[in-house]
């Protein structure tokens, strides 16, 4: 039984950079990285890429991964990435235990991280598990042209904020069945810091490609 898969949703048609889940990232199809990285667990038993794009399954494929054609009723630009996760679950014949989620879009992530991630949620039974960063700037609202701090007060140092955190999309780790009631991050889940310049990395724009091309040939030997 496969009791752990992996899954990458890559839906195609995105607007604000072409074709981004198949342009080349050092090299390599975006979404090959998330792809690659899986491939390096054996805990992991299949790989899924959830896809509505011919191009994008075509590059899956001949990576390796297995894909599941989504339909285009789940391929809008609102579409929550759960349905995605649901729809593959319900297209398995085979009951599977757990689910990692690899977004395309975070492509970069420590070598090291799956595996502890992986075996803090099993050793703690956790129902979900999903990785956050260290917030230390200083937010605040604009109220009639006046700026209101909301996690801090003016002059505060930002090492005395109390400590807020977002995020990251790097990994997520959830009981099949929480998918299943859509639900990735389930109330409970636990939320696992990771300090690495590679949390910053989401890609949507060209600015944030160039950024994580930089990223990975600066930081390509660890």
């Amino acid at each position: 039984m496969n009791k752990t898969i992996a899954i990458i949703p890559a839906r195609g048609g995105s607007k604000r950079l072409p074709n981004k889940n198949i342009k080349l990232l050092g090299g390599v199809p975006l979404l090959v990285h998330s792809i690659n990285y899986a491939k390096q667990h054996d805990f992991i038993d299949t790989i899924y890429v959830s896809t509505n794009d011919v191009d994008i399954k075509k590059v899956a494929l001949e990576y390796g991964a297995l894909v599941i054609d989504r339909p285009q009723e789940l391929s809008g630009d609102l579409e929550p990435t759960v349905t995605a996760l649901k729809h593959i679950l319900e297209s398995i014949d085979h009951e599977i235990e757990n689910v990692v989620l690899l977004q395309p879009t975070n492509p970069l992530r420590p070598k090291n991280l799956l595996r502890d991630a992986f075996e803090k949620y099993i050793s703690n039974n956790f129902e979900s598990l999903f990785t956050v960063s260290r917030n230390y700037q200083k937010f605040g609202t604009i109220d009639n042209h006046m700026f209101k701090p909301f996690n801090y007060s003016i002059g505060q140092r930002s090492q005395d904020m109390q400590p807020l955190y977002f995020e990251n999309g790097l990994l997520y780790i959830t009981k099949a069945n929480s998918i299943l009631k859509k639900d990735i991050i389930t109330i409970d889940a636990y939320p696992l810091i990771v300090e690495h310049p590679f949390a910053s990395i989401d890609i949507d724009t060209q600015d944030d490609f160039d950024l994580a091309e930089f990223m990975l040939k600066k930081y390509k030997n660890e």
